[in-house]
């Protein structure tokens, strides 16, 4: 990969590539863009083919951690860090403290936390050697599980979808497909069974299946079903690209709203369901709890529950004032979404050159 070139053509100011030999840790910490604040972003261990691997995931979950910290309305710029290892076999305290070394270095510019193969327990061991770290257990002073807080914001934003699909932002008598059940679908499942919708489930972990079906009247399906069953929302909560050239004319609803990441295969997708006349609430935006609840713990001196769920309420605003954007320049809700960040990054970056 050309670096340089990658950086210029997604708009990062700095990529570092990280080593600590004794350890074996292997990481990249990739910084977007500051212009709203310091860097956030989750930490995520992966056991990648090759070293293009890591950096290519890297510059895309940096950059988008931008957008997510931009439609949240939260002060601060988009960041990520990669460690190139085994989450079942390579983890240690050594190769943490590591972690916690290189982020401490960096002086406040990166704060990060668990994402996809690191844990908060992994993140006590990095607080040993810098405090630039969210999410941690709350007997350690952090804010706790964010699943709660961001299952609680896609169920606002799903409301906001059937408000802008069906004029009222009420879910009961809908049929709600919920594609994966783990942390954060089996609490979104709560709320919408709370509300009267009619829940379809799936997940590949059949344990994950069980627990829900014995808490909550609802209908199973497999996994390979799920995104084609015929309902008036589509929830996807697991896997990302699941809107891709294999399923997207299979596709049978009236909206998607969901908490999984990069739920698009690839931008052209999110065209072809505007085409096809289907709602999709852009992921960065609905699955914003998290980033929330982790902001105001770092960002004001002390975490307050009420006023972390306070500010996902947003959410529900967020997504109809992406709808205006799509209907009223007639494109795509994802482009919408990426309007309503750059102008909001680019108003800051004015009022930040006064002096």
């Amino acid at each position: 990969m050309k670096i340089f070139e990658m950086m210029e053509k997604e708009g990062h100011e700095q990529v570092m590539l990280l080593q600590e030999k004794s350890s074996g840790f292997k990481g990249i910490i990739a910084i977007h863009n500051t212009t709203l604040g310091p860097g956030l972003g989750g930490c995520r261990m992966w056991n990648y083919e090759t070293e293009d691997d890591a950096l290519m995931d890297a510059f895309r979950l940096s950059k988008g951690m931008t957008y997510k910290s931009g439609a949240a309305g939260v002060d601060f710029g988009g960041s990520k860090t990669v460690i190139w290892g085994d989450p079942t076999k390579d983890k240690s305290e050594a190769l943490f403290r590591a972690l916690g070394r290189f982020v401490e270095s960096l002086d406040g510019r990166h704060t990060t936390g668990t994402d996809v193969g690191t844990t908060a327990d992994d993140f006590v061991v990095v607080s040993k050697e810098t405090s630039h770290v969210c999410a941690l257990p709350e007997a350690y002073g952090g804010s706790g599980d964010s699943s709660i807080i961001t299952a609680y914001g896609a169920w606002k934003g799903i409301k906001a979808c059937a408000k802008v699909v069906f004029g009222t932002d009420s879910l009961k008598g809908l049929k709600i497909a919920v594609q994966g059940v783990g942390k954060v679908g089996s609490k979104l499942v709560g709320h919408l069974i709370e509300e009267g919708a009619k829940v379809v489930i799936t997940d590949v972990n059949e344990n994950y299946v069980k627990l829900v079906k014995e808490k909550y009247d609802v209908e199973v399906v497999q996994p390979d079903e799920i995104l084609f069953v015929e309902c008036d929302i589509l929830s996807p909560n697991a896997l990302g690209a699941i809107i891709n050239d294999d399923t997207i004319d299979k596709i049978r609803c009236k909206a998607i709203g969901g908490a999984a990441n990069n739920q698009l295969k690839e931008p052209r997708h999110g065209d072809l369901l505007h085409e096809k006349g289907i709602f999709y609430a852009p992921d960065y935006v609905i699955n914003g709890g998290g980033l929330i609840q982790v902001a105001d713990e770092v960002g004001t001196g002390g975490y307050s529950k009420e006023r972390a769920f306070a500010k996902t309420d947003e959410i529900y605003g967020l997504i109809l004032k992406i709808a205006e954007i799509s209907k009223a320049r007639n494109i795509p809700t994802y482009k919408a979404a990426d309007i309503m960040v750059d102008e909001r990054i680019e108003s800051v970056a004015r009022v930040k050159r006064i002096l």
